[in-house]
């Protein structure tokens, strides 16, 4: 498989993804919308069938649509991100690009479908929450504890369905958010990707909001660094468990 193919799948996964992440998150909180105020479950399950959607849109290139999945498969040693798709440097780079422009593209659009409502918003936190994450508890380690805990699950669970007989489904990884969500998001709202904060962040930053505010840029960096040490730890651990299992089983 080409890089420009594995480049545009992660783009238009990844795109789907946020359109639809963050569509609910506006959809909850903006002003006057039909499901303002619909709270944290509704969000959930709006960010899993996102994924739901993402990971049928980017089936070619494996779905990453996460560079903490990306790099959980390298620090895994993995031989391929995809069928035909060897891990190197290009292949790497080609989905770390692919996974942030998505990101940034599929925010744009949630901000065209909610033009209107994004106008009619007074609080500023509530616009720039629709975009990205922030802590409930503002805590430089605390906060970076929570995004490691929580990507762990996500890239180590993944790396774990791919040697199930079943094998590694969009239902399943759909699901596995909603959990992650219900259980883990209450701190930082639960980025556990950093395309996924990354590109609605600077979407944010670029885009003509009315009233927009700040965009936190003194938070960023914990949803990009806090998922990239949780996706190399499950690589790391996904790699390991199977070679110490006999071992510790004689």
């Amino acid at each position: 498989m080409s890089l420009g193919i594995v480049f545009l799948s992660e783009v238009f996964g990844t795109a789907m993804l946020t359109l639809l992440g963050c569509g609910v998150v506006a959809n909850v909180a903006l002003k006057g919308t039909k499901g303002n105020s619909g709270g944290f479950l509704m969000v959930t399950w709006g960010w899993g069938i996102a994924v739901f959607a993402g990971v049928f849109v980017a089936a070619k290139s494996g779905a990453h649509l996460n560079p903490a999945v990306t790099l959980g498969l390298l620090v895994k040693q993995s031989k391929e991100y995809a069928p035909g798709v060897p891990v190197d440097v290009a292949s790497t780079f080609t989905y770390f690009g692919g996974e942030v422009l998505g990101a940034f593209l599929g925010a744009v659009l949630c901000w065209v479908a909610y033009k209107q409502h994004f106008d009619a918003e007074p609080v500023e936190a509530n616009k720039l929450a629709t975009f990205s994450t922030g802590p409930a508890i503002r805590s430089v380690p605390w906060n970076l504890l929570t995004e490691v805990i929580g990507t762990f699950v996500l890239v180590f669970v993944i790396l774990t369905f791919g040697g199930t007989p079943q094998q590694l489904g969009p239902l399943a990884v759909a699901l596995l958010v909603v959990g992650i969500g219900v259980s883990l998001g209450g701190p930082t709202g639960y980025a556990i990707n950093p395309a996924r904060d990354l590109g609605p962040r600077i979407a944010h930053a670029i885009l003509p909001i009315k009233g927009k505010g700040s965009s936190d840029w003194a938070y960023s960096w914990i949803p990009v660094v806090g998922p990239l040490v949780g996706g190399s730890l499950a690589g790391l651990v996904a790699f390991w468990v199977p070679a110490i299992m006999p071992a510790i089983a004689g």
